[in-house]
């Protein structure tokens, strides 16, 4: 193999590898984006949890049994 060929091989072979980090870094970034968003709509519930819990008229009332039972 000549230095030419072995030039533009290591040339291909970084541009597909400079590709796949930026595919990887955009992917990381919408997750992490995805994770914050998730973590707060699990405080939220979390606080939510608490505060029925602190005040039971807050929760919705049981359902009343089915007609058959």
């Amino acid at each position: 193999m000549t230095d030419a060929g072995r030039l533009e091989k290591l040339e291909t072979t970084i541009a597909f590898q400079e590709q796949a980090i930026e595919d990887l870094n955009k992917t990381i970034t919408a997750q992490s984006a995805e994770i914050a968003a998730l973590r707060r709509l699990i405080g939220n519930l979390g606080e939510r949890v608490r505060e029925i819990a602190d005040n039971p008229a807050l929760s919705e009332a049981p359902e009343p049994p089915p007609p058959h039972y």
